[in-house]
């Protein structure tokens, strides 16, 4: 028998689900992350999950782990210092960027600009130059790059990027660069544009290329250290793959050589295994709503297909990767409430506790008022979290909280918990906006698949405040990211930047440059194994139309080229579909353009047999296991505990309640019921609901 392991590093907790390949059995496990090296928290609880399933570890074939490891460099800002080679007469391209500023109309006025992750004093420029078609207009100058190289290799950078104009059409320069500084700076991480973004763009390109070179050494470090720690506690049989952003997997030697595919790694877990659970349930059109100790990640699903951008924006970078449309809010378990003493109002977040200290409940030495602690006040948390590995303080919890009382106008620690939890509500509450309303979409044509630690604990009000129902709490909400690991595929992508009007293009031309790209993107999936029988492929297209400054990416169907003359106008269809529903208008009399072309090659969905759960009658009382208090809608109310494992399929269970698990709790309100679907999920409906 052979095993697949699903691991998900977040910034609290790691889980981890162990998957039988033949049966689909899964098996759990939660422990503590272990921000200084992750490693540890992933072995350990790799370890707990192979006791629990009573095998040893050199039965796992694969480990497949969604990492925070490029993400947490970034917003640490423990990456590599690292130098930049770019062409003669574009060393600022960093400093220039794109003069956006966030916020109001007076945000430049307040707003810290971010310093370069290169930065001036660490860029050179070299002499030589390429046309927009990839033609060659300058030569270049080796004797000149030799000296720029030497020059970073005295100033110590311990990475090297190099983003050369034009280098989307033709690499051969930059390529050139690469063996140079081999040889003058032997050993060093090497990061090119036209590997890491073969796009056209200047700054996205020169960004994204320094965000790969910056993360590069750190993570390629993490993956050697985790390989070699599980070959040497047993799993020799296993290989290890990553999470990519977009919700593929790539080898851990990929994901080494280009980290900034992986910045989202951890989020796209989430969706990729809420994805799975809906459709167990019946549901298609959906948003995700994932809430961990230290963030909030939201995204939107429509017929079972995640939205994938094109950007992924960590903390205040933003680099041109393909990745699930995840939007994240500082607003976790662990988030601290706080009241500033200039405005006396009452905030939470985006600081957190994190897993060390923790919230006060944890008895770890916490001292600030968290969001988990508020839910402990309010009777909403049981004194047991993962399995009995976490003990709550109410006592610890309720002083914490007695601080914001004290430092407003609320009269009890009660009241100051449930403003706690409202704010946090609200902040989680606008994260599904930016994916929902403010992309032409309405939140109430969406279900609401909630999931993370604390996420059942808030999906109800978090329901009632979106109008999306049900609010579907999938079976072990707490390690669904790792279950979203184990159970996605390799995937790869090939990319190419034509900027051609539809009038110089014809159907045969195009999907000879799609087969192409096709070809490209299939060749590391044959690498790794993969049957060219089970490879799926699909292709997209980035459109405008012409003279405008951005695109919008559309799928593209493949069979409409089909020699016939079809394929393009259904392509300008699609797009002119799409932007009207973005921007409720057409430009008619524009042109349409062709930037970017991409061909995604996909590997089969692994064997994970889906749930059912014993049929019951609707009355849940044989699992009931105690009867509580709790604080809800400005009042105390009884309300009974379930244990989640007893229930059966068809049992609803009407709110106020409590259903406890290993990994989470799901807290039902008041006026809304609970009924179990036979694939395990639990459905939340306001009860006056058909």
């Amino acid at each position: 028998m052979t095993y697949r392991l699903g691991v998900d590093v977040g910034g609290t907790f790691t889980d981890i689900l162990l998957v039988n390949e033949e049966s689909g059995e899964t098996f759990r496990a939660k422990t503590s992350s272990t921000p200084a090296d992750q490693s540890i928290g992933v072995l350990r609880g790799i370890d707990q999950a192979c006791k629990l399933a009573g095998i040893e570890l050199d039965q796992v074939t694969n480990v497949l782990h969604g990492t925070t490891v490029a993400t947490n460099a970034i917003l640490e800002g423990k990456g590599a210092r690292v130098g930049l080679v770019t062409t003669h007469g574009f060393r600022q391209v960093l400093q220039i960027a794109r003069s956006f500023v966030p916020g109001g109309l007076a945000g430049w006025i307040i707003w810290p600009k971010p310093e370069p992750l290169a930065a001036l004093e660490d860029t050179v420029e070299v002499h030589g130059r390429l046309g927009s078609k990839g033609e060659v207009v300058t030569e270049l100058d080796e004797d000149d790059v030799r000296q720029q190289l030497r020059k970073l290799k005295k100033q110590g950078v311990e990475a090297l990027s190099v983003s050369l104009i034009n280098s989307y059409a033709n690499g051969a320069h930059e390529q050139r660069v690469a063996e140079i500084a081999a040889e003058e700076m032997p050993g060093i991480a090497v990061s090119v544009s036209s590997s890491v973004l073969p796009e056209m763009r200047e700054y996205e390109r020169a960004i994204t290329t320094v965000a790969n070179a910056y993360v590069q050494p750190q993570v390629a470090s993490y993956m050697e250290k985790l390989e070699d720690q599980l070959m040497k506690s047993g799993a020799a049989n296993g290989r290890l793959f990553i999470l990519k952003s977009d919700g593929g997997l790539i080898s851990a030697r990929a994901a080494a050589d280009n980290p900034v595919s992986v910045m989202m790694s951890g989020p796209a877990g989430g969706v990729v295994g809420a994805v799975w659970v809906a459709e167990q349930a019946g549901f298609k059109d959906f948003l995700t709503f994932d809430m961990g100790g230290t963030s909030t990640d939201v995204a939107l699903v429509q017929d079972l297909q995640p939205r994938i951008g094109r950007e992924t924006t960590v903390g205040d970078l933003k680099v041109r990767a393909t990745s699930v449309d995840v939007r994240t809010v500082g607003a976790g378990g662990g988030s601290i409430a706080h009241v500033p003493p200039l405005t006396q109002a009452l905030r939470v977040g985006p600081q957190s506790a994190g897993a060390a200290p923790g919230p006060a409940a944890y008895g770890a030495g916490g001292t600030e008022p968290t969001v988990t602690d508020a839910n402990v006040v309010l009777g909403y948390l049981p004194t047991d979290l993962a399995g009995g590995e976490i003990k709550l303080d109410r006592e610890a919890a309720r002083t914490a909280v007695q601080s914001i009382a004290d430092a407003t106008s609320l009269t009890s620690v009660e009241e100051a918990a449930s403003g706690i939890i409202d704010i946090v509500n609200e902040n989680m509450f606008g994260a599904l906006r930016l994916v929902s309303v403010q992309q032409g979409f309405d939140p109430r044509d969406f279900a609401l698949v909630a999931f993370g630690g604390a996420g059942p604990l808030h999906a109800n009000a978090i329901g009632r405040l979106t109008g999306a129902w049900p609010v579907i709490i999938p079976p072990s909400p707490g390690v669904l990211c790792a279950y979203g690991d184990a159970t996605t595929s390799l995937r790869d992508e090939s990319v190419r930047t034509l900027v051609r009007g539809f009038n110089e293009l014809t159907d045969d031309s195009l999907r000879e440059i799609l087969e192409e790209r096709a070809n490209n993107a299939r060749s590391s999936l044959l690498a790794e194994g993969v049957p060219e029988s089970d490879l799926k492929l699909t292709y997209s297209a980035d459109l405008r139309y012409h003279g405008q400054g951005f695109e919008i990416p559309v799928v593209v169907d493949i069979d409409a080229f089909d020699g016939k003359g079809g394929g393009l106008d259904a392509l300008r269809h699609a797009f002119d579909a799409e932007h009207q529903r973005l921007f409720s208008f057409l430009l008619e009399k524009n042109e349409h353009e062709l930037v970017t072309v991409r061909a995604t090659a996909s590997g089969p969905r692994p064997n994970v047999s889906s749930t059912t759960i014993e049929e019951g009658g609707v009355d849940p009382k044989d699992a009931i296991t105690s009867a509580t208090e709790i604080f809800v809608d400005g009042a105390w109310a009884n309300a009974n505990v379930y244990d989640r494992v007893k229930l059966k399929a068809g049992n609803v269970i009407p709110g106020p309640a409590i259903i406890t698990e290993m990994d989470s709790t799901t807290l039902v309100l008041p006026d809304h019921a609970a009924t179990v679907h036979n694939s395990g999920s639990l459905l939340i409906r306001p009860t006056n609901s058909n």
